[in-house]
């Protein structure tokens, strides 16, 4: 395509923009409000996501050695332990160790206990064991329940399910939403340039009959989906990225004692390049729509 007709084209496409005035704005709104959701929403997803992966990184597997067995029968389970295919890491805890540990964690409380030490001390001796990826953790900890010198095996089977069900809901639920906006979006544009097209349809059936392409009629079209669906997706990527910023300024600090939030870069390039891509989409493909549909001249 030659450089004046690129030229042409996205002239026309812009002056189309300007001519249907009220149409365009109500488009690049409704593109601009559902893609603000969109984004919001994906900045939710990946946080939630990011947060999960912390706290799946901290699911372990805590293997209760039989007290009664001995050093020989302890480098045994573990040995046996290692065998098991989809384990990350096993380190050995001693009943003192983890006693102290105990204690540790009540802070003054905790000297109530120190009685226990030595021979009074209840604790088993353990293996903390960690899967090389999270969800294989309930697979790795059935595996060792069943070897020998195991007295219990702990991985806090329902707090995991909830962890794993939750994640996955808020996947599903964002995927849905966010395919339902794309599709709201696209049938938006299409609508306005469907007027366009209605009301440009004598000037389409002149340049027909003055022997113009389809392709050459459709490109202003398009060029004017792109523009809608850019401009459109401008807005919320500018107002999610002061928010965020804001967000993480303001209250940063008081949520990192609960749950840490992803830095603002390069977060807020990754979800504003993907909201242009996705302005861009809707935008070629609403004028594909509408013009497949209605340029029968």
């Amino acid at each position: 395509m030659k450089a004046r007709t690129v030229g042409r084209h996205l002239r026309e496409g812009s002056k189309s923009l300007i001519r249907n005035g009220w149409m365009t704005f109500a488009s690049i709104s409704a593109v601009a409000i559902m893609l603000f959701i969109v984004g919001v929403f994906l900045l939710l997803i990946m946080n939630v996501n990011h947060i999960a992966s912390g706290v799946e990184d901290d699911v372990e597997i805590r293997v209760f050695i039989e007290l009664t067995a001995s050093e020989e029968q302890q480098e045994e389970l573990l040995a046996d332990i290692e065998e098991i295919r989809d384990i990350e890491s096993v380190v050995y805890v001693d009943r003192e160790e983890g006693l102290e540990q105990f204690i540790d964690s009540l802070d003054e409380a905790g000297k109530i206990f120190e009685s226990m030490r030595g021979d009074e001390n209840p604790l088993n001796d353990v293996f903390i064991v960690r899967a090389v990826e999270p969800h294989l953790t309930e697979h790795v900890a059935n595996q060792i329940d069943e070897l020998t010198y195991v007295e219990n095996v702990d991985f806090g089977k329902e707090t995991v399910d909830r962890l794993f069900a939750i994640t996955n809901l808020v996947r599903t639920v964002g995927i849905v939403l966010v395919l339902g906006m794309m599709f709201t979006a696209m049938f938006l544009i299409a609508n306005t340039i469907k007027i366009t097209i209605v009301a440009r349809k004598r000037e389409i059936q002149i340049m027909k009959l003055v022997g113009a392409t389809n392709g050459f009629i459709r490109w202003p079209f398009f060029v004017e989906g792109v523009l809608l669906g850019v401009i459109g997706a401008i807005i919320p990527i500018a107002l999610i990225g002061v928010g965020y910023y804001y967000l993480v300024e303001q209250f940063g600090g008081q949520v990192e004692l609960l749950f840490s939030l992803l830095p603002v870069f390069p977060i807020v390039w990754q979800i504003g390049l993907l909201l242009l891509l996705i302005g861009v989409f809707i935008g070629i493909w609403g004028s594909m729509m509408s013009v497949r549909k209605f340029l029968k001249v």
